[in-house]
């Protein structure tokens, strides 16, 4: 199984091209992006060593079904998916903050909760819940969006008493970002599944309209529990069964690394790696309820130029 680590393509009408933590972003002539998830991995801010096969995939086609299902709430970027691994889109003003949603306590917020603070993002969190409770009602914790480094929790009074967002503007994303998360949760639930927590970006097209862009509810964006057991697990006290990138997380953290400075990524096993990739096909057939189809990968690199030149060369 081969993994698309990273690509150098130079399309016809390419302006520019950009590489993020798992995404390559190509910019193609002034109204499209041709944006290619790759098989990298990230966690805590750091891209792990080895590609995960089939990852790309995963996430391109969940991406993409979302997208579809929630354009009736607001309009998304999403032009075309001409390969497995790739989403073209029109190219977008993105909003500088990240809109979290939490439906339940776990991860970062869980991790804060711990130490003792019971405020997030300017948000109270009530005394009294344990790991995976749900909160009375889902909280938005945004996050400031950064080129490089971390995404930084920020409150929504500082971010509009920054001008990051203008109060208008923003309550628009605080509006979109429940009704996408109510939709992420109905579909969710259909499939014996619990949505926790996700983000969702946002950008203005040349137009000025707001639009839905990069992934949603995907396992890299976001955490899912299995609906089956979630309540005996809280009443044992037991760790939830989890459907999200947490494990990636885990692993490391009991490998000695947090991402912190002076630790050392560790060696990824090839046994890991592939079970990392099951996960993740394991979380496209549940949320789906579909099998999944594991593209051709042996000429990965070569079939998705192909397929991103032809739809360009139809279409721009």
């Amino acid at each position: 199984m081969n993994a698309l680590k990273e690509t150098n393509f130079h399309f016809q009408h390419q302006v520019k091209m950009y590489r993020g933590k798992v995404r390559d972003v190509y910019f193609i002539g002034d109204k499209y992006l041709a944006m290619i998830a790759s098989d990298r991995i990230s966690a805590f801010d750091h891209v792990l060593p080895k590609g995960i096969p089939y990852k790309g995939q995963v996430l391109n086609q969940l991406a993409a079904r979302f997208l579809d299902a929630t354009s009736d709430i607001v309009p998304n970027w999403l032009v075309n998916v001409p390969d497995p691994s790739v989403s073209i889109g029109l190219k977008c003003k993105p909003i500088m903050v990240e809109m979290v949603i939490r439906g339940y306590l776990s991860g970062h917020a869980w991790r804060e909760y711990r130490s003792g603070k019971r405020m997030i993002c300017g948000v109270p969190m009530p005394e009294g819940m344990n790991e995976s409770d749900p909160f009375p009602d889902p909280i938005i914790t945004p996050a400031t969006k950064a080129e490089e480094g971390h995404d930084e929790d920020i409150s929504r009074e500082d971010i509009i008493a920054n001008g990051i967002v203008e109060k208008e503007l923003y309550e628009k994303l605080e509006s979109y970002t429940r009704r996408l998360f109510q939709r992420g949760t109905e579909i969710a639930a259909k499939q014996d599944l619990i949505l926790v927590d996700t983000k969702y970006e946002f950008g203005i097209d040349d137009e000025g309209n707001i639009r839905l862009i990069d992934e949603i509810h995907t396992p890299d964006s976001s955490r899912y529990f299995y609906k089956n057991g979630y309540k005996e697990r809280q009443e044992r006290g037991e760790a939830q069964k989890q459907l999200s990138k947490e494990f990636v997380r885990q692993w490391l953290i009991s490998n000695g690394f947090q991402g912190l400075e002076g630790q050392v990524m560790p060696e990824m096993p090839d046994d890991f790696v592939k079970s990392v990739s099951e996960r993740y096909i394991e979380l496209f057939e549940l949320i789906t309820g579909d099998k999944f189809i594991p593209s051709d990968t042996e000429r990965i690199q070569s079939r998705v130029e192909s397929n991103v030149a032809s739809w360009i060369q139809d279409n721009v």
